[in-house]
């Protein structure tokens, strides 16, 4: 069975849960959909409040070449590789820009990050971090000075119940007293990924 982060995985700015500051009609992310200009930025916050799923949402949004890096599992010949397609996309005949998304983006070292500057500069980049680390002091004070910087927030209780709610919906014969829901919430402490995996585990044992 598809896990339940996939099958509610939001495909736009109206169906994040959370981070109202960011995704509400008149916040940042909105208003950079309308101005159709996407500027290179980090998303910083703790686990499983939606920096991956904000970071496709605008990718998706946007007329672009999507090239994706996971830092836990990325070297530099894997760097060296996605600036060099982003150098071929800049030379094409399609006036479409490249995005490169890189996930954990702190755990690359000073020369690793030092490797886009260049790419930045030149504009063959648009550049989309997501760390769960102050960027102050985990990111290259010349790398995040070219980036803005949007900080995620933990979910809220509020923000966990519609999710929970949500995430029911996709299983009818599943039931829950409140006291159960309450239960799953504050397993969760605020990560939206830890309450999907909870309800993804209570299916399961619900059908044994």
């Amino acid at each position: 069975m598809q896990p339940l982060a996939e099958l509610l995985r939001p495909k736009n700015l109206s169906e994040v849960i959370g981070q109202r500051h960011l995704v509400a009609p008149d916040a940042p992310l909105n208003r950079l959909v309308e101005a159709g200009k996407l500027p290179s930025m980090i998303f910083w916050g703790p686990p499983g409040v939606g920096k991956t799923t904000l970071a496709n949402i605008l990718i998706n949004s946007f007329d672009c070449h999507a090239i994706k890096l996971s830092a836990v599992f990325s070297g530099v010949k894997d760097i060296k590789e996605a600036l060099e397609q982003a150098e071929i996309n800049a030379a094409g005949l399609f006036d479409k820009p490249t995005v490169l998304f890189v996930d954990e983006i702190h755990r690359f070292n000073k020369a690793q990050q030092d490797a886009f500057l260049h790419h930045l500069e030149e504009g063959k980049i648009i550049l989309i971090g997501a760390t769960t680390e102050n960027p102050s002091f985990e990111i290259n004070n010349a790398l995040l000075s070219r980036l803005q910087v949007y900080v995620l927030e933990s979910l809220s209780r509020d923000d966990l119940l519609a999710l929970l709610a949500t995430s029911m919906a996709k299983f009818p014969q599943l039931t829950m007293n409140s006291e159960a829901k309450e239960l799953l919430v504050d397993l969760s402490d605020g990560d939206a990924r830890r309450l999907l995996n909870l309800v993804d585990c209570t299916q399961e044992f619900a059908t044994l």
